[in-house]
C-alpha cells in the first residue's frame, strides 16, 4: 500500500461498521485535506466501472501491485482484461462470499480526497440517501456515446434531481464506438441539456471520452482535437465542496431541558454552525427569544465560551424562558423555515402502503409531528426507476414526490440548505416505514399571519416579570378556547358559564368578545376589511395570553376560517375549538369539542375545563 503522502491512495470495502471506521481513521490522519463525496451512475453497459478503473490506474491511485495481481488473474481464468476489474467488487466477493449493494472508494488527488459512491441498486442508493448513510455532493453521469440518451440515462438524471444533486457532469463514454464524432456527442448535450432543464438541473460539464482507450479521462485526447474542455478528473476538480457544519447558519434542535435548583439548562446537539456565550437565539416555531448566558460542561476547570458543530452540549439563558423538546434554536439573521406544509422526496420501507387522509408521524430532528400525506405529485419504482401510474398509495420501496401537511407547525430547511433539519422519518405504528428530504416550503392561507407573528415575537419588548413568573402565581398557563356555531345554538351562555367557573376557581381569565373590538380598536374598520379586524382580535388575544389570562372567546363575527388565523397568531399557545350546534352532525376540521345546544351547561363546562387540564392549561 503507498503512503498516505503519496499522489494518489485508495482504499475499498463493503459498506459495514468496519468500512465507517476506515473511513473515519483514513480522515483522522489527513485532516488538512478537503474532502468531496461524489456519486457514479450510469447503466451497467455504459462503463462506470471502466471509468472508475481508468481514473485509478491513470492517477496513480491504486495499491502496490494491484494492475498486476488483476491482470494475472484474468490471465489464469483466460479473460481479457478490462480496467473495469480494477473497480468491480466481483474479485472480493468471491474471496470473501459478500455481495456490496453500495461501495464506497476513496482516492486522493491534488489537494482533495474523493469518497467515490458506486451504487449497483438504485433502491439502495435512495434508500441510503434519504436516510443520511451516504451524503453525496456531486455526480459523474455516464452516458453511452453509440446507445445515446436512453429511457435509462434519463431515469438517473431523474434520480440525482429527487436527492437534490445539482452539481452534475455528465461523462458521453465509447466515443472510440463512433468513430469519435463531434455531431454525435453535440447531439447528446442537446437532447440531455433540455432533460436536465426540466428537473431544474444544469450540467456543469459535458465530457467526450473513452474510458477504454483512456480519452479525456485523466488527460486530453489526441483522438478528439474538437473538444478542448476539462477531463473528467478536471471536472472532478472543478466540483465546489458544500458547505461544512461549522459554516453553515446556527442549528441546535433542543433534546431536553435539564432543572438543577434554579437553573434550567437546555441540552442537545450542535447540528450546524457554532454557539457562543452572548449569542442572540431564537427558538423556532415558537420565535422565543434569549441570549445565551454559559454553556456547560461537566468535569472542566473553566466552562467553554463556545461549542462547534457535532458536539453535545448544553447551555442557560438570561432568562427563564420556556422552550420544549423539537425546537430549534438558531440566529437572528438565519432563521430556519417555519411551516406546517412543504413538498418532499420521500422513500417508502413499509409493509403497508403510504394513504391519504390518515395520520403518521413525522420526525425531524428532535421533534416529532403528527403528519398527513396531502398530495402524491409522481410515484417511481425505486428499482428499476420506471414511472408508476397514477394512484393513491404509496407502495413499498416507491419513492415519491409528495406534499406533507403537518399537524403543528415545524422548523425545518431544505436539504440542501442543511440537511439534518431537511431530512426526516416517517412512522406508522412503533416502525420507521419511511425517510425523505424537504425540498420546498409551500406557502398557504396562513403563512401572511405566520410570519407577521414571527416578526413580532422576535422583535418583541418583554417586561421584568416573566411569563414563568406569571404561571407559577397562577396557578395554570396561558390558552385561549374558541368556540363556534350558529348564532343561537347557546355560545355565549356556555362561554360566560366557563368564564364565571374559572374565575371562581381562582383562575385568571376574561372573556373576549369580537364586538366589543368594534367599539373601539376596531371602530375603524369596515364589514368589507373583515381580515383586518381578525388580525387585531388575534392581536389583542396575544397580549391577554403574554399576560398570563385565559382567554375565552365567543362571537358570531367570526367564522371557523377565522378562527384558524387567531390560532396561528396566538401560536404556540394552546388552542381549544369547541363547537355547538343544534343537531348532530359535520363539525368543522380540527374541532376539540362539540356540545349541543340542549346539553346541560354545568356538563359542557366540565369537559371544557378537562380538556384544559388535558392539555396543561389548568395544571
Amino acid at each position: 500500500m503507498k503512503s498516505e503522502k503519496s499522489p494518489g491512495t485508495i482504499h475499498q470495502s463493503p459498506t459495514s461498521n468496519h468500512e465507517s471506521r476506515r473511513i473515519t481513521n483514513h480522515q483522522s490522519r489527513i485532516t488538512n485535506h478537503q474532502f468531496l463525496q461524489v456519486v457514479f451512475v450510469g447503466h451497467v453497459d455504459h462503463g462506470k466501472s471502466t471509468l472508475l478503473g481508468r481514473i485509478y490506474a491513470d492517477t496513480d491511485s491504486l495499491p502496490v501491485g494491484q494492475l498486476e495481481k488483476v491482470r494475472a488473474i484474468c490471465e489464469q481464468q483466460g479473460k481479457t482484461f478490462e480496467y473495469a476489474f480494477l473497480f468491480d467488487a466481483f474479485l472480493e466477493e468471491q474471496e470473501q462470499g459478500i455481495t456490496i449493494d453500495t461501495a464506497r472508494t476513496f482516492f486522493n488527488w491534488g489537494n482533495r480526497h474523493y469518497i467515490i459512491i458506486d451504487a449497483p441498486g438504485h433502491k439502495e442508493f435512495l434508500k441510503n440517501m434519504i436516510s443520511g448513510a451516504a451524503r453525496a455532493e456531486a455526480a459523474v453521469l455516464i452516458i453511452d456515446a453509440a446507445e445515446g440518451v436512453a429511457e435509462q440515462s434519463k431515469r438517473h438524471g431523474y434520480m440525482l434531481s429527487l436527492l437534490g444533486i445539482r452539481q452534475i457532469a455528465v461523462v458521453v463514454n465509447k466515443m472510440d464506438l463512433v468513430n469519435h464524432d463531434q455531431k454525435v456527442f453535440e447531439a447528446i448535450v442537446t437532447e440531455y441539456s433540455a432533460f436536465l432543464k426540466e428537473l431544474g438541473v444544469t450540467p456543469r460539464q459535458f465530457v467526450p471520452a473513452s474510458a477504454r482507450n483512456g480519452d479525456n479521462v485523466v488527460t486530453g485526447s489526441d483522438a478528439m482535437p474538437w473538444y478542448d474542455g476539462p477531463t473528467v478528473l478536471e471536472s472532478l476538480g472543478r466540483f465546489e465542496k458544500l458547505p461544512s457544519g461549522e459554516e453553515l447558519p446556527l442549528r441546535f434542535p433542543v433534546q431536553d431541558v435539564y432543572k438543577f435548583d434554579a437553573r434550567r439548562i437546555i441540552a442537545g446537539r450542535v447540528a450546524a454552525g457554532m454557539l457562543k456565550v452572548g449569542d442572540s437565539l431564537v427558538f423556532s416555531p415558537s420565535n422565543k427569544t434569549a441570549v445565551i448566558k454559559t454553556i456547560e460542561a461537566f468535569n472542566v476547570a473553566h466552562l467553554p465560551l463556545s461549542a462547534g458543530v457535532g458536539k453535545s452540549t448544553g447551555f442557560t439563558l438570561d432568562e427563564q424562558i420556556f422552550v420544549e423538546r423539537g425546537e430549534v434554536a438558531s440566529l437572528k439573521e438565519s432563521l430556519p423555515e417555519v411551516t406546517d406544509l412543504f413538498r418532499a422526496n420521500l422513500f417508502w420501507m413499509g409493509k403497508n402502503p403510504m394513504v391519504g387522509n390518515r395520520p403518521y408521524l413525522l420526525r425531524l430532528a428532535t421533534k416529532e409531528v403528527e403528519m398527513e400525506l396531502a398530495e402524491i405529485h409522481r410515484i417511481i419504482d425505486a428499482g428499476s426507476l420506471d414511472p408508476v401510474m397514477a394512484r393513491e398509495q404509496i407502495e413499498k420501496n416507491d419513492v415519491a414526490e409528495v406534499t406533507i401537511r403537518t399537524k403543528k407547525p415545524l422548523a425545518l430547511d431544505c436539504f440542501c440548505d442543511c440537511d439534518i433539519t431537511g431530512r426526516f422519518v416517517v412512522v406508522d405504528g412503533y416502525d420507521v416505514c419511511g425517510g425523505g428530504i424537504v425540498t420546498q416550503v409551500l406557502d398557504n392561507d396562513q403563512e401572511t399571519f405566520r410570519r407577521e407573528a414571527r416578526q413580532r415575537d422576535i422583535a418583541w419588548r418583554r417586561g421584568e416579570v416573566q411569563l414563568g413568573e406569571r404561571v407559577q402565581r397562577n396557578g395554570h398557563n396561558p390558552g385561549i378556547i374558541l368556540f363556534t356555531g350558529e348564532s343561537g345554538t347557546g355560545k355565549a351562555r356556555l362561554a360566560r358559564h366557563l368564564e364565571r367557573r374559572l374565575f371562581d376557581g381562582g383562575r385568571q381569565v376574561y372573556l373576549l368578545d369580537g364586538k366589543n373590538l368594534l367599539l373601539g380598536l376596531g371602530s375603524d374598520v369596515t364589514e368589507q376589511d373583515k381580515e383586518e379586524m381578525v388580525r387585531r382580535f388575534g392581536e389583542v388575544a396575544q397580549i391577554l395570553l403574554r399576560a398570563g389570562q385565559i382567554v375565552v372567546s365567543t362571537t358570531n363575527t367570526f367564522a371557523q376560517a377565522d378562527h384558524q388565523i387567531i390560532s396561528t397568531l396566538v401560536y404556540p399557545h394552546q388552542v381549544i375549538s369547541v363547537h355547538m350546534s343544534f343537531a348532530r352532525g359535520a363539525v368543522p376540521e380540527k374541532t376539540d369539542l362539540r356540545f349541543l345546544e340542549s346539553d346541560d351547561l354545568k356538563k359542557a363546562a366540565k369537559q371544557i375545563v378537562e380538556k384544559m387540564e388535558e392539555l396543561g392549561i389548568l395544571l
